[in-house]
């Protein structure tokens, strides 16, 4: 009988090995703001440059105290031929944001990470520009990928996790009341930190 129990606890330790194996290829993180939870799935196998910058900004707290200042939908985008549905966040103030060094453009068709519902992906203005600024979609957005027509040079997003649990926020942010896009009353983010 004893041995039958060592045999099986050798077993059990050989299992439980390849399963933490595969818990490093991605972070669950949770986000508090002030209207609710978002948890995010970040995918640091897939999206290995993007991610390790979230997730050094995150340790560092330059999240902590940040604001969601921008909501687009279709209502608030009259003039653009390509309208999509997303929040977008972070520093906000140009000063705080060139503290941060820009990351090398990580394409959706090198990570394989679609902008569709939930999920998290960097602002930019030209490729390799990115540093703090995220945004969250609200459903399907196949214009902000690799080859799609939202931005000219048809680089797209860099997209880098998904949200698990509590798109209910993310979808109340994007409706709250806006002046050109931006949030008349942003939406601060308490702290951001690894489950």
């Amino acid at each position: 009988m004893k041995y039958h129990r060592f045999r099986l606890c050798i077993i059990v330790i050989f299992t439980i090995g390849p399963v933490s194996c595969d818990r490093s290829s991605s972070e669950q993180v949770m986000m508090v703001t002030e209207k609710g939870n978002i948890i995010l799935q970040i995918e640091l196998e897939k999206a290995p440059l993007t991610s390790s910058n979230f997730l050094s900004l995150l340790e560092k707290g330059v999240f902590d105290g940040a604001i969601f200042y921008r909501v687009v939908r279709p209502d608030n985008q009259p003039h653009s031929p390509v309208k999509i549905e997303v929040i977008q966040g972070g520093l906000f103030h140009d000063s705080l944001i060139a503290i941060h060094t820009a990351i090398e453009h990580e394409t959706t068709g090198e990570t394989g990470i679609l902008h569709t519902d939930g999920v998290i992906s960097m602002a930019r203005m030209e490729p390799g520009s990115a540093s703090t600024e995220i945004f969250i979609c609200v459903g399907d957005q196949p214009s902000l990928d690799y080859g799609g027509d939202r931005n000219p040079d048809g680089a797209g997003f860099a997209a880098f996790g998904k949200v698990t649990e509590g798109m209910d926020v993310v979808r109340s942010i994007q409706a709250l009341p806006d002046s050109g896009q931006y949030l008349i009353e942003p939406v601060r983010i308490d702290s951001v930190y690894i489950l």
